[in-house]
């Protein structure tokens, strides 16, 4: 249990976005570099992963998430992509340029990242930051 509050609140914990798409290709070749085999890649729409993902299958999928960052991105600047250190990153979130919402902004209810990139094997983040409804507390009692 020691694993929730840590990862929660690094999720929540400050963030500084790249702002340029060529930070962006510097940041990945950075990054690149410094991949062990130590990132668990967090599809949040998905179950968290249970294991990092090998190197080879990381390297993939940064390729993916930047061909698909770039093709949906309808901007001259990235703006979409959030890291907790930029020299030696742990946490990075990914947006979904199709669901935006208000990203940057205040929001009581902020969209999710598309995906989350994390050296901490990660939880279910949709079910720790939606409280429970009315009722699913009281049907919760009966079950």
């Amino acid at each position: 249990m020691s694993d929730i509050p840590d990862y929660m609140q690094t999720f929540k914990g400050y963030f500084r976005g790249i702002k340029s798409w060529d930070d962006l290709s510097q940041f990945w070749d950075a990054l690149r570099q410094h991949n062990h085999g130590q990132w668990y890649v967090y599809a949040t729409d998905g179950h968290p992963p249970a294991s990092p993902l090998p190197a080879a299958e990381f390297e993939q999928f940064i390729q993916l998430a930047n061909k698909q960052l770039r093709d949906n991105h309808e901007e001259d600047y990235c703006g979409i992509v959030y890291v907790d250190n930029l020299e030696v990153p742990t946490f990075i979130k990914i947006y979904d340029p199709n669901n935006l919402g208000v990203v940057c902004g205040f929001s009581d209810n902020p969209p999710l990242p598309k995906w989350v990139l994390s050296q901490m094997k990660p939880i279910d983040i949709e079910a720790a930051t939606t409280p429970p409804s009315r009722w699913k507390k009281l049907l919760h009692r009966f079950t």
